[in-house]
């Protein structure tokens, strides 16, 4: 139809619509039409116009449809508005009540967003399918938006009674088991309702596995799944096949942790001292604007700052080809408001994860993790499906500009007047029993100390101290302060004599910031990226001799350090000398190597890229293709999404056509998953074979020893 023709059809509709003559179905029918074609602001006056003139039953209906236009069009104030209507309309209407919900969220109004999901929870009939499933809605995002405020038992009894309706949630699992660890409650993979086993063990996220155990096959098994549930396998690559030869290579770092936030703490500097006359450093951010002094520093540091929270992920990634990015470096990885759909349709030709996830992404847009050889040895490079990018030194850089404010007294801090103190300044999540029960018995071991800890929240502090008086230590021995301002936080360590590393989560920016105040760190080190963070730091600064292997030698070395001032201040000299002189605070050197890497990675893509045959076409099997680690990664992508589709015989076959093919000889993932799907088949004879082959390729796979032992238990 011509333009011509559309619009006078319109004219009639919206004359019709202002003489009361157009039915309600009629209305929708035309409205939606005009919003499937993209004209979205014919379909709101539409609505607007009939609303001006019609009063009918279902002028909710309409109000609904009028404000999922304006939210789509970017207008939250005018689909609050609308949703308000609705309501007003109809005070039972729960998804007019749950959308108008994200819209006070959205505006900032989060206790209004919260009592309009509690409204939805006392009007909601359980028993109704409809009801019951926006009830579960109202309750995941409650429970989402209180854990984002740090009011962590609202979000688990949110959480809590979200899965009481409905078990079978591993996203709402995921939020429900990383509540928990943020409040010390212990064990935190608790049994609960009629949640299966299993399945709360599928739903632990890669950030929350690492604190929960040193395990980097468990780790990378986890991340490989998370990466085939939530990566499309058909997102367009936007990258070039050919090298974009700019006079500067253009450097990409994206993040939403722009801001009073550790990545930013520690890579501030980085951008202030990037060499511009052979790079162009661009930033994008989707972190909100907290008017601190980091965000103003990175804005100056890198050339261009582009915010990218309004746009989705597609247009996200356009954005960024169209700026014809060299090198793309994910400051996020799977952490909170990760967009890892932007990543997979990689918009740069060379993707790199940096800092912000500290085990393996899983995800096959991302070519290189950066580390050095002390974090990742050569011999655990298996358990990444990054290929490291090893920096010479040490792979965290640092912010020599931080500041501290001036020394608090003992009293301040409310420290007693004398004893030793041992500080341990990591995320509450970060501490496990095992490693508080260590803590406990260093404390009772070195009379007059006591535990200097970051109250993160209320719930915490009072497990914790429930904890330490069930262990027959005095509560008044653990001392807890609040989150504070960088200077002051910095401030505390000019009172603490030893800083003591968690595991299998070591310190990252806390352990880095110990040392550059001073403060000698007791770590120990696993095998997994989290679990040697600390390690590598010491390593830099010279002092391998605060590493340790065990729980037994870690208390010991406490207990020893403790009772050695001579010790203390030797090492105490070593780190004024490191910080003077030494690697780990060397930024200038730190950048000019890593710039070395950039320059190096590009090189070598662009000389692939010179000699790299045609891509196999999107019809030929997965199988059929290199066997690196990328293939395993679309290999379990493509089983999972024809397992969601019910299609288990199809899934099953996919692995067992990889298998077939491949020659690669660590197909221990595949091996892996193929037992599950056959468990779940009821074939326990071949997923038995099949994990059976996963053990021998990889003995110390703990996964795969518990589905085995679990097949071996419905045998009998």
């Amino acid at each position: 139809m011509s333009t011509h023709g559309i619009e006078a059809d319109y004219a009639t509709l919206i004359q019709r619509a202002w003489q009361a003559e157009l039915p309600l179905a009629e209305l929708v029918e035309h409205a939606e039409h005009y919003s499937t074609a993209g004209r979205h602001s014919l379909a709101v006056v539409l609505y607007q116009t009939w609303l001006a003139r019609n009063e009918t039953p279902g002028n909710h209906f309409v109000w609904f449809n009028l404000g999922v236009l304006r939210f789509e069009a970017g207008d939250p104030v005018a689909a609050h508005e609308a949703y308000a209507n609705a309501i007003g309309r109809a005070p039972d209407f729960l998804q007019a009540r749950f959308n108008l919900g994200l819209m006070h969220e959205r505006l900032g109004r989060h206790d209004d967003a919260v009592a309009q999901w509690q409204e939805i929870e006392a009007r909601a009939d359980p028993d109704n399918a409809e009801a019951r499933a926006v009830l579960i809605l109202a309750l995941n995002n409650r429970g989402r938006l209180q854990e984002a405020r740090r009011l962590y038992a609202d979000a688990l009894d949110s959480l809590n009674r979200s899965l009481l309706l409905d078990p079978e949630q591993p996203d709402a699992l995921h939020h429900w088991i990383f509540v928990r660890a943020r409040q010390c409650l212990w064990p935190v993979l608790a049994p609960f309702g009629k949640v299966r086993p299993e399945l709360l063990r599928e739903s632990v996220s890669v950030l929350a596995m690492v604190s929960l155990a040193d395990d980097p096959e468990a780790q990378l098994a986890a991340a490989l799944n998370y990466s085939a549930r939530k990566i499309p396998a058909d997102l367009p690559q936007l990258a070039p096949t050919t090298a974009y030869r700019h006079d500067r290579l253009r450097i990409g770092y994206c993040s939403s942790d722009f801001r009073r936030h550790p990545v930013a703490m520690l890579t501030v500097e980085l951008f202030e001292l990037h060499d511009r006359e052979r790079f162009e450093i661009f930033a994008y951010c989707w972190s909100p604007e907290d008017g601190s002094t980091l965000r103003e520093r990175i804005k100056a540091g890198a050339e261009h700052f582009i915010p990218i929270g309004h746009l989705d992920d597609a247009q996200a990634a356009a954005l960024i080809r169209s700026h014809e990015i060299d090198i793309l470096i994910d400051l996020q990885g799977q952490t909170a408001d990760a967009r890892p759909q932007l990543v997979a349709r990689r918009p740069a030709p060379v993707q790199i994860t940096y800092l912000g996830l500290p085990a393996t992404t899983g995800l096959p847009a991302i070519d290189y993790v950066i580390a050095d050889r002390y974090l990742i040895p050569e011999a655990y490079a298996r358990f990444y499906s990054e290929k490291p990018l090893y920096m010479p030194d040490v792979y965290q850089v640092s912010d020599r500009q931080r500041q501290s404010a001036p020394r608090p007294t003992r009293r301040r801090c409310g420290l007693p007047a004398k004893g030793f103190v041992f500080c341990a300044f990591n995320n509450n999540y970060k501490i496990t029993p095992e490693m508080f029960a260590t803590w406990l018995r260093i404390v009772e071991r070195v009379p007059g100390s006591v535990l200097w800890l970051l109250s993160d929240n209320p719930w915490a502090e009072d497990n914790l101290r429930r904890e330490a008086a069930a262990r027959g230590v005095d509560p008044a021995r653990l001392v807890f302060n609040p989150r504070a301002e960088p200077e002051v936080y910095l401030a505390r360590y000019g009172q603490a004599d030893l800083f003591l590393d968690t595991y299998p989560f070591n310190g990252g920016t806390t352990a880095n910031d110990a040392l550059f105040m001073g403060v000698p760190v007791l770590t120990l080190s696993g095998r997994s990226f989290a679990s040697r963070m600390a390690g590598a730091l010491l390593t830099a600064a010279g002092l391998p001799e605060l590493i340790t292997h065990t729980l037994e030698d870690y208390e010991e070395q406490a207990v020893a350090l403790a009772g050695n001032a001579k010790v203390r201040k030797a090492l105490r000299q070593k780190l004024a000398a490191a910080r003077e002189s030494g690697p780990l605070f060397d930024t200038p050197g730190f950048t000019r190597n890593l710039e070395a890497e950039y320059t190096r990675v590009i090189g070598e893509w662009e000389a692939e890229a010179a000699t790299r045959p045609p891509a196999p076409a999107d019809d030929a099997p997965a199988a059929a293709r290199p066997d690196r680690l990328g293939g395993i990664i679309r290999i379990v992508r493509q089983a999972e999404q024809k397992q969601v589709q019910g299609r288990l015989a199809d899934a099953i076959h996919v692995y067992r056509q990889w298998l077939k093919c491949s020659k690669a000889p660590d197909n221990w993932i595949v091996h892996f998953n193929l037992g599950l799907l056959l468990r779940e088949s009821g074939d326990l004879t071949g997923a038995r074979t099949a994990l059976e082959t996963a053990l021998e390729q990889r003995p110390d796979f703990s996964m795969a020893r518990e589905a085995l032992a679990a097949i071996v238990a419905d045998g009998r």
